[in-house]
């Protein structure tokens, strides 16, 4: 059974004990977070789809980790110009992990 979950305006797939990187939460270690918007479920054989979401079914999730990605370094260049410009980026992540798919 899976859920396609809309996260922060993002869409995930969404199984029990899965592990998903999404946008950075502030919430500490080891708290739970539910998510009601639900935009598709399956178990295999049913599937429902929203419009736009799926009511009454939530996936309940742990916050496991907070982290930064790889540095992207970002480079404007214009030749014979005298124009260099520099500039680096470290996007913040939270890694949660899914306990539960409820309602479906």
């Amino acid at each position: 059974m899976y859920a396609l979950v809309e996260i922060k305006g993002k869409q995930y797939k969404a199984e029990k004990g899965a592990v998903l990187t999404v946008d950075r939460f502030e919430n500490p270690n080891g708290e739970a977070l539910e998510f009601d918007r639900v935009l598709l479920v399956t178990d295999g054989e049913k599937t429902t789809v929203g419009a736009p979401y799926v009511s009454g079914v939530k996936v309940k999730a742990v916050v496991e980790d907070s982290f930064k990605d790889k540095k992207v370094k970002i480079l404007k260049f214009k030749r014979r110009k005298n124009y260099l410009r520099q500039n680096g980026h470290r996007q913040q992540y939270t890694r949660l992990k899914v306990e539960d798919i409820i309602g479906a």
